[in-house]
Formats: C-alpha cells, sequence, structure tokens
C-alpha cells in the first residue's frame, strides 16, 4: 500500500501507457529521456482540470483520468500530431487507494490505447487537480496552425456539437433523459473522440485548424483572428446527434453547439484544392467531417440561418475568468 509519494507513484504510475524506443528513460529519475524521431519536431500542449471548475466533485476517478488525458490529446490532433509522451501532476486531498487504484487504471487505458507513455511528473497535497502535459511529434513543416486560413476556404466540422455541454447538463442532473441518451451523451463529456487519426489525415491538405473546446464560436473565432480573416457559418449545416436534438430541442440544441464547449472536435478549413481530397476521405468513412461554412474577408465570425438572415449567439463560448 502506497504511504508517500514515492510508493505511490512506484505502485500506480511507474509503468502507464506504452513506452517505446523513444523513451529512453521514463518515470523514476529527474527527468525523462527522450527521442524524437528524425525530421519531426515537437508538438507540446498543457491542460489542467480541478474539482468543481472542470468536472463535478465526486465524479469517477477513471472517468476523470480519461478526461483529462483526452483533452491533452485534441490539441494534439488539432497540429496533426502523433502523441507519444506525457507527465502528470497530480494534487490529491489525500491519498484514497480505491480512488488511486481507478485513477491509474483509467489513465492507463486510454494511454495505451493511443500508444503514448507516461514518463514523469508531481504529486503533491491540496484539491484535486489533474494537470498533463502532452508531447507529441509532427514531421517539420506538415503541422497544422490556426494562421493559414485564406478567403474561399470551406469550413469543416468533425464529429456532432454540442453533446458535450449537453452530457455535463446530464451529469449534472439538469436534463430528464431515457438511459440510452444519458448514456451516449455523459459519455461524450467524460471520454471525448480525440481525433487524432483524423487530425493525422487532414493535414495533408487542412489550411488551418483547431480543436473545439470553449464552443464553435470562440474557437473559430481563434482561426479567425489568427488568419486576420472573418468566417461564416450556415447553422443549418452543423451537425447535431439525435441524443441532442432529443434531450435539448432545436433552440438549446443549436445554443450549444455554437457556444457550450467541452466538445473536442476539429473545427478546420480546406483549401478548393484539397476539397476532392477530403470528400473522398468522408466518402471512404475514414474522416467524419461536416462543412458548415466558408472562411470570407473581414473579421470575426458570422452565423446566419437557411436564409442568409445574421443571428444572434447568446454566448461566445466558455470563459476561463
Amino acid at each position: 500500500m502506497a504511504t508517500d509519494e514515492f510508493s505511490l507513484i512506484a505502485q500506480y504510475f511507474s509503468d502507464c501507457g506504452a513506452a517505446g524506443d523513444d523513451t529512453l528513460l521514463g518515470v523514476g529519475d529527474d527527468c525523462a529521456l527522450l527521442a524524437p524521431p528524425a525530421g519531426e519536431v515537437l508538438a507540446v500542449t498543457t491542460d489542467t482540470l480541478i474539482s468543481g471548475v472542470h468536472f463535478p466533485h465526486h465524479s469517477p476517478a477513471r472517468q476523470i483520468a480519461q478526461r483529462a488525458l483526452a483533452v491533452n490529446l485534441s490539441d494534439i490532433a488539432a497540429m496533426g500530431a502523433t502523441p507519444r509522451w506525457f507527465q502528470l501532476a497530480l494534487t490529491l486531498p489525500d491519498s484514497d487507494q480505491d480512488w488511486l487504484a481507478e485513477f491509474s487504471a483509467g489513465l492507463n487505458a486510454m494511454a495505451c490505447e493511443f500508444n503514448c507513455a507516461l514518463i514523469g511528473g508531481d504529486t503533491t497535497r491540496g484539491p484535486l487537480t489533474i494537470s498533463i502535459t502532452l508531447m507529441g511529434t509532427v514531421p517539420s513543416g506538415q503541422a497544422m496552425k490556426r494562421s493559414g486560413a485564406k478567403p474561399g476556404d470551406t469550413i469543416f466540422v468533425s464529429g456532432t456539437l454540442g453533446d458535450g455541454a449537453a452530457g455535463l447538463a446530464a451529469v449534472e442532473g439538469r436534463l430528464s433523459l431515457s438511459a440510452e441518451d444519458t448514456d451516449f451523451l455523459e459519455g461524450r463529456f467524460w471520454q471525448p473522440q480525440a481525433g487524432v487519426a483524423q487530425g493525422l489525415k487532414i493535414r495533408a491538405f487542412a489550411s488551418a485548424a483547431i480543436d473545439i473546446s470553449d464552443g464553435l464560436v470562440a474557437d473559430l473565432g481563434h482561426i479567425a483572428k489568427a488568419s486576420q480573416v472573418g468566417a461564416l457559418v450556415e447553422v443549418g449545416k452543423l451537425p447535431l446527434s439525435p441524443a441532442l436534438r432529443r434531450a435539448a430541442g432545436s433552440e438549446r440544441g443549436l445554443t450549444w453547439a455554437l457556444s457550450g464547449g467541452d466538445d473536442y472536435e476539429l473545427c478546420f478549413t480546406v483549401p478548393a484544392s484539397g476539397l476532392a481530397q477530403c470528400q473522398r476521405l468522408i466518402d471512404e468513412g475514414v474522416l467524419t467531417a461536416t462543412p458548415i461554412g466558408q472562411i470570407i474577408e473581414g473579421q470575426g465570425v458570422l452565423c446566419v440561418d437557411g436564409q442568409g438572415s445574421p443571428l444572434e449567439i447568446p454566448h461566445s463560448g466558455y470563459q476561463h475568468f
């Protein structure tokens, strides 16, 4: 039984994930030693989850762990990178053995699924907080950025939107749903479908990309700002899951899809030269994506209805402060 920091690490985190030949030295020393593939650059991201802020108090440990890694994987996917290593900074109110066993099992399962390895980190006492720094690699010059969109590019989103916000509402007991819809939406909140494989596919033709963490309007706005362009979104084209439509109705479902956040899908832009390749991947079932609008001259994000009339969006997305 773990009784101190070092025995806790040894018992629960010494062999987490899928370490390959590129991990020369992992958990247990002052630093990890890594060997990135030749010709590739590092893509590094960090996300922090705090109990009561990013997930409800008393949430299941396994699901907290998987969500913590998934939100980082989504950032790596948006760059078109391959996940390889991660570090974990874990702040715990106490060393609950059952909780740690469930947390480490969930973390290990997701790390193995995406073929990345825990290589170090830190543990300390305090309010429950999970910070993960995930490192991936991408061939030099091939990373997708927010700054490459041009007027005329088509805007795509992967998957369906609004499920994450609806899932949080379900977790918090704010929705009355069937058991099937509850399982689906709560699953979309706890274990976002990190689009790593899709990111690797679209980097061949996408001009810009971002993961949708704070809401479509807010995150597409980051692409627009970085690329110095505007974005036109046709809200009637937004992909909504049947569960979301049943749970929220058309108006609230649309609001969640545009500004709810927590979807961790990919939003990306494709120039005319890449549309045929993108559509071929969609037709082959390799890529699940929907065209929702165009990059235009100007600035900001404009949402329009089926008649082209502008719509007011009640919320701009998740605000951290």
